[in-house]
């Protein structure tokens, strides 16, 4: 088994007043070169987003981008006819760029501030016609594993599709309980983050916000030492 350990605080930080940002990997003025990816998950931010502020009309092309609100309210629009759709915490929206769109996102309150993941991960195929979906997803059982994003070559799985062999899910779990979780494939590797709680993957002591990079393994132990929420994010891992 191969361990990457990344620290909550070793993330990049960038404080633009209206935004506190923190990035797993290399992103706009944070570069780290050991930060660059994990297979085709390139980006993975953790944003704070101050009432009625938001990023303007700006583009992406050949990129898989999942937003995941946490708290509050995100409002999105783009070229592709999407006007001020909101995305509320407990929705998930998926966007392919493919051939390339352009897209604004905002904080949709004018009062409370809105938290969430943005993720960006490396198609299998590029130039694809550009896509947008969002879906709902209740409050999954404790110790139940709730997939949210998979293949779109996958009908048999769950949750909203992208361009990659790829598989975002999360779990609740209870202090004092274990998950086992199993990769789909020998040639994945799996970026766990520790969303709220304490526990140990595969051994490795996580607090709120750290985060482990797992490959070369068919399964490992999650064991929760307070009441968790993990996220996993599952993708191919580059030779």
């Amino acid at each position: 088994m191969k361990l990457e350990y990344n620290a909550a605080a070793s993330r990049g930080f960038a404080n633009h007043g209206w935004l506190q940002a923190n990035h797993s990997f290399s992103f706009a003025n944070f570069y780290n070169p050991e930060k660059m990816n994990f297979g085709t998950l390139r980006v993975l931010n953790d944003d704070l987003i101050s009432p009625g502020m938001g990023f303007g009309t700006h583009p992406h092309d050949n990129m898989e981008i999942i937003t995941i609100p946490l708290s509050g309210v995100l409002k999105h629009k783009d070229s592709m006819g999407n006007k001020w759709e909101e995305v509320k915490a407990g929705e998930v929206q998926v966007m392919s760029a493919g051939t390339g769109i352009q897209h604004s996102e905002i904080n949709g309150s004018k009062t409370e501030h809105l938290s969430l993941f943005q993720i960006w991960i490396l198609p299998y195929k590029n130039n694809v016609t550009p896509r947008y979906d969002q879906a709902y997803f209740k409050t999954p059982s404790a110790g139940e594993l709730q997939i949210l994003v998979s293949s779109i070559n996958n009908e048999k799985t769950s949750g909203l599709k992208i361009h990659q062999d790829a598989q975002i899910s999360r779990i609740n779990l209870k202090a004092g309980s274990n998950f086992e979780y199993n990769l789909k494939r020998e040639s994945h590797g799996v970026y766990v983050m520790q969303v709220t709680g304490v526990s140990e993957v595969a051994g490795q002591h996580l607090n709120q916000r750290d985060a482990v990079g797992l490959s070369k393994v068919a399964t490992f132990l999650v064991e929760a030492q307070e009441e968790s929420q993990l996220l996993f994010i599952e993708v191919p891992i580059l030779d």
